[in-house]
């Protein structure tokens, strides 16, 4: 079994270059997509294409902003949106699909901001986000996929001296909460399976930092402990193209 997640950074506007082609050639089983910036409609309409039988979107109050997905060729047992808490259910950021061996979460965490407006939310965010997926990980085991807006430690990131604690998404506040999902029990999986590999998920549009790889691991695939002996592999995609994020991957043996 395959899965993809990828920040598209708009649905309607990658789906103009190669992202059906993309997605048809790389043949996942399910693809998890975040920053759709489209209705559930515009979401369905757009990926239509690519065949997939079950396809769930999450929109936000505000138009053209962030949004989630879960394109699937198994049926789930169940397919839930959002946490259940008012104030982080406003911006279509999570969609729950249950299957037969694990939940599988697709997550758009919210960004701190330029100008760290939002870091304080983004604890309380960090913090509810995880007792929702305990709550889930009582029930069986989950994988959690997306763009969880953190460069983890020092190796995910081309320059962590200059973002430190001045950049979000390398905050200490971040790198906490990200602490306190693998001290929950959770596993990064690319880490698991590949080590201190450098490898980059996100490349600002600004400079060229792209083509020179100066970049930024902040898409993540995270398994439960229990899951971890069904991973085969944790792939970042870095061939793909169209967004200011690539695609990650996870290969189960299940």
């Amino acid at each position: 079994m395959k899965i993809l997640s990828f920040n598209v950074n708009g649905i309607r506007a990658i789906a103009g270059k190669s992202f059906l082609t993309d997605m048809q050639v790389m043949g996942m089983d399910m693809i998890c997509l975040q920053e759709t910036k489209a209705t559930v409609e515009q979401v369905k309409e757009t990926v239509a294409p690519l065949g997939y039988t079950y396809v769930y979107a999450n929109e936000a109050e505000r138009k053209g902003y962030s949004g989630t997905a879960i394109l699937s060729k198994t049926e789930p047992i169940s397919i839930t949106f959002d946490m259940g808490i008012a104030e982080h259910d406003k911006e279509g950021r999570v969609i729950c699909a249950e299957y037969a061996n694990f939940y599988l979460i697709t997550v758009y965490t919210p960004n701190s901001g330029s100008e760290l407006l939002r870091l304080g939310y983004r604890q309380t965010w960090d913090a509810d986000f995880l007792k929702y997926l305990k709550g889930l990980e009582a029930k069986k085991p989950v994988i959690v996929c997306g763009d969880l807006n953190v460069a983890h430690k020092s190796i995910d990131l081309a320059r962590p001296k200059a973002n430190y604690n001045k950049s979000a998404g390398h905050m200490q506040e971040e790198m906490d909460g990200m602490d306190n999902y693998l001290a929950s029990g959770l596993i990064d999986s690319f880490r698991a399976k590949n080590g201190d590999e450098v490898k980059y998920s996100w490349w600002s549009y600004r400079g060229g930092a792209r083509e020179k790889n100066i970049g930024w691991r902040i898409d993540y695939f995270l398994v439960s402990e229990s899951f971890l002996g069904q991973v085969k592999s944790a792939t970042i995609h870095n061939e793909i193209h169209g967004s200011d994020h690539c695609p990650v991957g996870l290969e189960l043996a299940v």
